[in-house]
């Protein structure tokens, strides 16, 4: 079991996320470019959690979270540094919302229907193994969620079949059922998911729901 867990980013998600591997027995190094934001959960959280910079995070883990906003995921990726990097899984929870507010509770993404930030990332670093998951939820429900039906569906997708493997663990241990959409490409149809499950947040205060895939 790969249990080395580096999560670049120190928001709400990157906290959420770390809490959820820390309860698993992951131990967890969170990156951040201010500790300052981090004091009271590392405070909180003990001996296994850790706060460090991006690429301490990313030199620490077996497997990497990027969990910062999508316009800044590349620079991001960039202070990390790709010798810490290569070869590695990166979990890509980004989405690529543009800094315009939503129009009738609709998200505005900075990429175009046959484009995706994933990609994007994936080009830039053809050496780091992405994998697209957490990204079409919220924090509130990531880890462990109890929800009416059953476990909800995670969507993922990436070019690596083993770092996929990997993700489809960690997913099994949070409470989701994994669907693997294929390689990159599929990004362009996951991280819209994120701009419909906001709707009803942003419309109507409802953010506790997920999605499930129904099968014969």
């Amino acid at each position: 079991m790969k249990n080395k867990i580096g999560i670049i980013g120190s928001g709400v998600v990157a906290r959420t996320l770390g809490t959820g591997f820390l309860r698993h027995g992951y131990e967890v190094v969170i990156g951040t470019r201010d500790a300052g934001k981090l004091a009271e959960w590392h405070k909180g959280e003990g001996a296994k959690a850790t706060v460090g910079s991006f690429a301490d995070a990313a030199r620490h883990a077996d497997i990497i979270v990027l969990a910062v906003a999508g316009r800044v995921a590349e620079s991001a990726l960039d202070m990390a540094g790709l010798p810490v990097l290569n070869g590695k899984t990166v979990i890509d929870v980004t989405n690529p919302i543009a800094e315009a507010p939503p129009i009738n509770g609709v998200l505005q993404f900075f990429t175009g229907p046959n484009d995706s930030l994933m990609e994007r990332l994936q080009n830039k670093y053809p050496t780091v193994n992405f994998v697209k998951a957490f990204s079409c939820v919220g924090s509130a429900l990531m880890v462990n969620p109890h929800l009416k039906g059953g476990a909800p569906s995670m969507f993922i997708c990436g070019n690596d079949d083993n770092a996929k493997d990997e993700v489809r663990y960690i997913l099994d241990q949070f409470g989701w059922e994994t669907e693997d959409m294929g390689a990159v490409e599929a990004a362009r149809a996951i991280e819209p998911l994120c701009i419909l499950w906001c709707i009803p947040g942003f419309r109507h205060n409802q953010w506790m729901h997920a999605y499930k895939v129904l099968k014969v």
